[in-house]
């Protein structure tokens, strides 16, 4: 099977910028990926998913590559700038340019708590597992990013939000007992605003088009409803109107089997008692 290069978008981000300039330099002096990942001492798949932007390298990397193409300190300065990014540059339009216009923010997440109801303990313990070889500087760079995000929520006129938390996001340890505890008790809290919603999709509703992904609706002034779907490790912004509609019918149906309000609250007190340590038995 041949090879294809993938098309890069140098302006997008500085994270894109350095892998649209690894690649420029590679080809400058006719080097295949396999030949750089001889020399670097980094794997063909990884230097091709940092060409792509879809990881920022390790630190070592940019050293290795200013003395393989002689660039003096072009790609060790590229990689101080991009760990500074707070977003990739996939996630920079939904973040950046349309989650803060927007006049109301609908979710459903299947797997994990949404980043916008997150506290810093739970953000931090999701942000080491999604990102196992970052160092503490870079996750703390992410955590302080997405508390940022949260500032909307408590702006003079926030958005009007709708979250349907699926069953699954109560019960799945994410750190230790006690930051699942504060979490859930950080839920509650949210849900007493008057501009926000939370209801929880229990096992019970059973099926679903939407299990195993996050689905997210944007309502920005004088424009198109936007979609967007989020797994792991990509999203999807969705702007024909067939499609978005199509999972606008499926987030309704959602909101119809979850559970409502105040039923959703005491779920998520029942869920939030078995995250409490018992007491010690009596001696």
């Amino acid at each position: 099977m041949t090879f294809e290069a993938r098309e890069l978008s140098p302006d997008r981000s500085v994270r894109d910028l350095f892998g649209a300039e690894l690649r420029r330099h590679r080809e400058l002096v006719g080097m295949s990926l396999r030949r750089l990942s001889d020399v670097v001492n980094y794997s063909k798949s990884q230097l091709a998913r940092i060409e792509a932007a879809e990881s920022l390298p390790y630190d070592d990397l940019p050293t290795k590559l200013d003395a393989c193409f002689g660039t003096g300190e072009l790609f060790a300065r590229l990689h101080t700038l991009a760990k500074r990014e707070p977003f990739p540059g996939k996630y920079r339009r939904v973040i950046g340019e349309i989650e803060s216009r927007a006049t109301v923010i609908e979710e459903y997440a299947s797997a994990t708590i949404p980043g916008l109801l997150q506290t810093r303990e739970l953000a931090e313990e999701s942000l080491r597992f999604g990102n196992p070889y970052a160092s503490e500087a870079e996750v703390e760079a992410l955590v302080e990013a997405r508390i940022d995000r949260q500032a909307l929520l408590d702006r003079p006129k926030p958005p009007r939000c709708w979250f349907i938390l699926d069953e699954a996001v109560l019960r799945r340890p994410v750190g230790e007992p006690e930051v699942m505890r504060q979490q859930l008790s950080a839920l509650i809290e949210a849900g007493t605003k008057p501009h926000l919603t939370l209801q929880v999709l229990p096992f019970a509703a059973g099926g679903h088009a939407e299990a195993g992904g996050s689905l997210m609706f944007y309502t920005l002034p004088h424009q198109p409803l936007t979609a967007y779907e989020e797994g792991s490790h990509s999203g999807t912004i969705i702007e024909n109107q067939s499609d978005v509609a199509i999972r606008r019918e499926n987030y309704d149906l959602l909101r119809a089997m979850a559970l409502s309000p105040r039923d959703s609250e005491a779920m998520i007190r029942v869920a939030m008692e078995d995250w409490t340590p018992c007491e010690p038995p009596l001696t």
